[in-house]
């Protein structure tokens, strides 16, 4: 085996400006014991990250910058992007294909706590959470008859985008004594809606007969605007709709005047169209809503395990190793990669 140096570098967003560690655990434990590995860190965040900040590196694990063409069309050395976490449209994923560069996500790392906190907001909204925390806040006691709340029992989820997340929140439902939940993902098949208990419908289907509507699909060309004005007039009244996958999939302008005209019960929502929002939201006004910075699901133990997720795709490309996790598998018979990574394979 080639004894080269496997370089991986840490977008500077993991750490405060003085270096110090932003996060408890990032799965750094799992280089500990790779004496081939060498890490440094960004000197310096950028919302798009520059073809200078990859020179050398072999491996890149970016938390929020965007990785465009010209971050690495010029690349000479690296062999994968590896997303902190499953979202990849802030990456090109096209053109790091085209640079013989591998894309990476940490696939089954952020289920159970999108799945945890999908469900928390599932109850807090239907129990008028917020506006009950408010009327003891203000000293509204008295006004608590007129927010009556509803359980999840004998309610039905509708899931649209029916993957890892949406499949372990399924699963954790069960004990709630919920109707069979119901599915929109045209890349699942029926054997597999059936293995999880759940019924593929179209979307339309979905929406008109869900109390809870939970968005767990990826945002493409595809599912932008999914969610328009007409497919949320199809929505129950008493429904709830909640978005923890990416802003963009709703329209915003349409889901705003169905809250505040009360076309629908409630949203909660951890993603916007255009992030972050560092002004007072417009959803903020409304009591029918609940709202997080795109961190609704972060936990120590989810850091924890995409980190060790995408370190890990770094331990096994340095020893010669396909990781789990590659969105662009065509790059492994791509000439210009193979010639990279032939540096660090094992010599057969």
């Amino acid at each position: 085996m080639s004894t080269a140096p496997f370089v991986v570098a840490w977008t500077a967003d993991f750490y405060t400006p003085a270096g110090l560690p932003q996060y408890r655990d990032i799965g750094l434990s799992v280089l500990a014991d790779q004496p081939r590995i060498t890490q440094r860190v960004f000197r310096e965040h950028r919302k798009e990250i520059g073809s200078d900040q990859i020179d050398g590196a072999q491996g890149v694990i970016v938390l929020t910058p965007t990785v465009t063409a010209a971050t690495v069309s010029q690349s000479q050395e690296l062999l994968v992007i590896s997303r902190f976490g499953v979202g990849y449209d802030s990456v090109d994923v096209k053109a790091c294909t085209a640079a013989d560069v591998l894309v990476t996500i940490t696939v089954g790392a952020v289920d159970r706590p999108v799945a945890e906190a999908t469900i928390g907001w599932m109850i807090a909204l239907s129990h008028n959470l917020g506006v009950k925390d408010g009327l003891v806040r203000t000293g509204q006691w008295n006004e608590r008859s007129k927010h009556m709340g509803c359980e999840l029992r004998d309610r039905t989820l509708g899931v649209i985008g029916f993957g890892g997340i949406a499949r372990k929140t399924v699963e954790l439902l069960r004990a709630f004594g919920m109707n069979p939940p119901l599915a929109f993902d045209p890349f699942v098949s029926e054997e597999t809606a059936a293995l999880h208990g759940v019924k593929l419908t179209s979307l339309e289907q979905l929406l008109r007969k869900s109390d809870f509507v939970s968005i767990h699909c990826p945002l493409t060309e595809k599912t932008r605007g999914l969610l328009g004005a007409k497919e949320l007039s199809w929505m129950k009244p008493d429904a709830y709709l909640l978005n923890t996958a990416r802003g963009g999939i709703v329209d915003e302008d349409a889901l705003y005047a169905a809250l505040k005209e009360g076309r629908i019960a409630g949203a909660a929502l951890d993603c916007f169209a255009r992030e972050p929002v560092t002004a007072p939201s417009r959803f903020g006004d409304l009591s029918n809503v609940l709202l997080a910075p795109h961190s609704i699901a972060w936990t120590h133990e989810l850091f924890r395990d995409i980190g060790r997720a995408a370190c890990q795709v770094m331990v096994e490309l340095s020893l010669g190793n396909r990781p789990q996790g590659v969105l662009n598998p065509e790059v492994f018979d791509q000439p210009g990669f193979v010639e990279k990574w032939s540096r660090f394979r094992t010599a057969s």
